[in-house]
């Protein structure tokens, strides 16, 4: 047995790693001339007015500023997608309409009672198909936001009828 785990040992294997990329996106050495004997075009784009040289000299950006475009670029987009952050987005909406926060476009508030009833009645049928598979806290959530949303549409469209 110790024999043919010793010879098992010798055999190995090798890998050879056939990616044109490094681990931090840029082209390896040994593809970089590659690219124009294949017969690939390669491709211009237009650079914006004040690039940094590299972006103008059509290099591939350096890593470090991959890493800051890529940072920025989090910081600013969206918080992550989950159930709550749907939920809150849609609420966010009916207290749009609702006239309880200005329209983030016009920034200025305004009232659509139907659209409010419509967003209400989204999060009310996502209640409904969603009963039984959500954990603890989002349904608390959900079932509070609704509660919320629907006594504050039965306030204003109390004092507001024509709306």
């Amino acid at each position: 047995m110790a024999e043919r785990e010793e010879e098992e040992k010798s055999r190995g294997f090798k890998v050879d790693d056939r990616r044109r990329f490094s681990a931090e996106g840029e082209l390896k050495p040994e593809h970089q001339g590659t690219a124009q004997q294949e017969g690939e075009p390669q491709r211009s784009r237009p650079q914006p007015q004040g690039a940094p040289p590299h972006v103008a000299e059509g290099a591939p950006p350096r890593t470090s500023e991959r890493r800051t475009a890529a940072m920025e670029s989090a910081a600013s987009s969206h918080p992550e997608i989950n159930f709550a952050t749907f939920v809150v987005s849609l609420s966010t909406q009916a207290l749009m309409h609702l006239g309880e926060i200005p329209d983030p476009m016009t920034n200025q508030q305004q009232r659509d009672l139907p659209a409010a009833q419509h967003m209400i009645d989204i999060l009310g049928m996502l209640q409904d198909k969603t009963r039984g598979n959500l954990d603890h806290d989002e349904e608390g959530m959900l079932r509070s936001i609704l509660f919320d949303l629907r006594m504050k549409y039965v306030e204003t469209a109390r004092h507001n009828p024509g709306s």
